[in-house]
């Protein structure tokens, strides 16, 4: 089939432009177009970038773009949505028009994409019972408010008023997880409700296919790209034709905490993408453009035989254009299969050059504060609340109790989400991690009794499979001690929203979590990468700004900074530690470490 490739779609004031699905074909402008498109997450890419970004994909050879909107990203207290700032999806569509490219979102509202919870915010979780990805009425009540809201801002941006949105996902790789066609029906009616009037789509694997594909809605296919079977496939339930629509085509994957980082060289697949494209399949690249995942916002992986597997910072996935931005050789490669199949008066925008980075030296963090030392009024409880019922989502939780000695037993915690320090009388006695399946410790309580502490981080709900329904945070049974439970308990919480309200002294703490500060002055600013190889666990702000999380097991060891986040003179480090509070300086370096395990 030929395909015209539409490359500079013009600004809404300029022509009206059509996009439909008709004759087995994606028709822009009525004639047939081939969607050669490539994923980036607005929500993981500074918005100081997004236009950097997109000029990247334009000039990959890319005609559109694709991108998640996570829920939780815009209503993280129920009943307020913020879609300002990093979080203003009108705005990327309108820089991606301006950069020439169309767009197909990702709403779901359920998106998996290693996010926290697959995009569901965690105060879902409060309702007793509920059950996210099905017709449980407050679910679908919560998630029609949610989308009436998101749609005020993607309406305008649709191609049927001027803008460069083409298409609309439907939930996503639903047969992996149920069944329900009325379920997937009361999604579609929810978005033409909310004004959504271009086509929407369905993608599933091959075997996830039959679950979770509409009647009406065309269905797309995520990580097949044998030509022949992907045009069965779709035809089997697309009455007989097509378009034929690779929705997630996976060139590299993304990286878990204590595993090795994912690489894939462009050799093992460029003639398949060649292939597709040559046989006129459209296709969308999963990811081309990663980033990086900051604050508490990674998910993680769990099964009913695999272990919980939280996700790191980094997102750069291998994909294509690198976490920093940067062309990559799978980018030059990618680019090369592309232009042979442009229209011959289709010239590409030069790539450009690699961005400027800076190695910084030492920096002395003196100024430190014992977490201890900036405990927030507490809550007391007879049992220990879990996270969501505390009424905190992410962040860190401080479980206090005294227990009465001498005595000595396995002192353990039923249903620990993810990750705790255990501390009596202030001396940490344990590390307990979900990822190895740690909830209990042999413990001596001396004459007199001792204080029991327990920190509990919030790892990463998980994001994708059986467990969803699953996932709430902190401590989320009994704590018992030698078989009997253990009662009345203050809980601290740490949301961890900025290190804003920690008090620092020159002469603080060195021992226990700790934040650490330090001021230093650039005379010039480029992308860095803060190297972390020495320190434990913990995260990390800069200017006020989340860099994310690191952890010594690996494979990632420094976070990247980008320059826009950094000022020429006076800069702010914040670190919060919890396992080396030692540790007093860091450096950045001008390359990042993605491939160092220490476990």
């Amino acid at each position: 089939m030929a395909a015209l490739l539409l490359l500079n779609p013009p600004s809404a004031t300029t022509q009206q432009h059509t996009f439909k699905i008709s004759r087995g074909n994606f028709l822009l402008d009525d004639k047939p177009f081939q969607i050669i498109s490539g994923e980036m997450h607005f929500a993981r890419i500074p918005r100081e970038c997004w236009r950097d970004r997109l000029h990247m994909a334009k000039a990959m050879g890319l005609n559109t773009v694709a991108t998640y909107v996570f829920w939780n990203y815009h209503e993280t207290e129920k009943g307020k949505y913020n879609f300002k700032d990093n979080a203003d999806i009108a705005e990327f569509c309108r820089l991606a028009q301006e950069e020439g490219l169309w767009v197909i979102i990702r709403p779901s509202p359920y998106a998996c994409a290693e996010w926290e919870f697959g995009g569901y915010p965690w105060w879902l979780l409060r309702e007793k019972d509920l059950k996210v990805r099905s017709q449980d009425s407050r679910f679908m009540d919560m998630s029609k408010k949610y989308f009436g809201a998101l749609a005020k801002q993607i309406v305008p941006m649709q191609i049927t008023h001027g803008g460069p949105v083409i298409m609309l996902q439907i939930e996503n790789e639903y047969g992996s997880y149920d069944k329900d066609k009325v379920y997937l029906g009361k999604y579609r009616d929810i978005y033409r409700d909310s004004g959504i009037d271009v086509d929407l789509y369905t993608c599933d694997g091959p075997s996830q296919m039959p679950a979770g594909c509409l009647p009406g809605v065309l269905p797309a296919v995520n990580g097949l790209d044998n030509v022949k079977e992907v045009k069965e496939l779709i035809d089997k339930y697309n009455d007989g034709h097509g378009p034929y629509f690779i929705a997630e085509w996976y060139p590299a994957w993304f990286d878990s905490w204590g595993q090795k980082h994912h690489t894939v060289p462009y050799q093992e697949f460029i003639q398949t993408y060649d292939s597709v494209l040559s046989a006129g399949l459209s296709i969308n690249i999963y990811m081309a453009h990663g980033g990086t995942t900051r604050w508490f916002w990674n998910g993680a992986n769990m099964g009913r035989k695999e272990p919980y597997s939280p996700q790191t910072s980094s997102y750069d996935y291998d994909a294509p254009i690198d976490e920093a931005g940067n062309s990559t050789p799978k980018f030059m490669a990618m680019r090369e299969v592309i232009m042979k199949h442009l229209p011959k008066d289709i010239v590409l925008p030069a790539v450009p050059p690699k961005k400027k980075t800076i190695a910084i030296p030492e920096i002395q963090l003196k100024s430190s504060s014992s977490l201890f030392n900036n405990l927030p009024a507490p809550i007391a409880v007879s049992r220990p609340l879990s996270f969501e019922d505390f009424g905190q989502g992410y962040g860190y939780i401080l479980y206090r109790t005294s227990v009465k000695g001498p005595q000595q037993g396995l002192l353990k915690i039923n249903g620990l989400r993810d990750y705790a320090l255990v501390y009596l009388d202030g001396k940490r006695v344990a590390i307990l991690d979900r990822r190895l399946v740690q909830d209990s410790l042999e413990v001596a309580i001396p004459d007199g009794g001792a204080r029991l502490e327990i920190l509990v981080e919030n790892n990463g709900r998980i994001n994708y499979g059986y467990y969803l329904n699953d996932n709430k945070q902190g401590i989320t049974g009994k704590v018992t001690l030698g078989g009997k439970e253990i009662r009345g308990w203050r809980m601290y919480g740490f949301p961890m929203k900025n290190a804003g309200d920690v008090k620092f002294s020159e002469a603080g703490s060195t021992s226990g979590p700790v934040f650490r500060k330090a001021e230093f002055m650039l005379s010039n600013t480029g992308d860095t990468y803060l190297d972390l190889s020495r320190w434990g666990k913990g995260h990390v702000w800069i200017n006020g700004h989340s860099i994310g999380k690191y952890w010594n097991i690996g494979p990632q060891q420094t976070l990247y900074v980008p320059a826009q986040w950094l000022n020429r003179g006076k800069n702010e480090i914040v670190i919060f530690e919890q396992l080396k509070p030692e540790q007093e300086s860091v450096q950045c370096l001008d390359h990042p470490v993605l491939d160092e395990l220490k476990q």
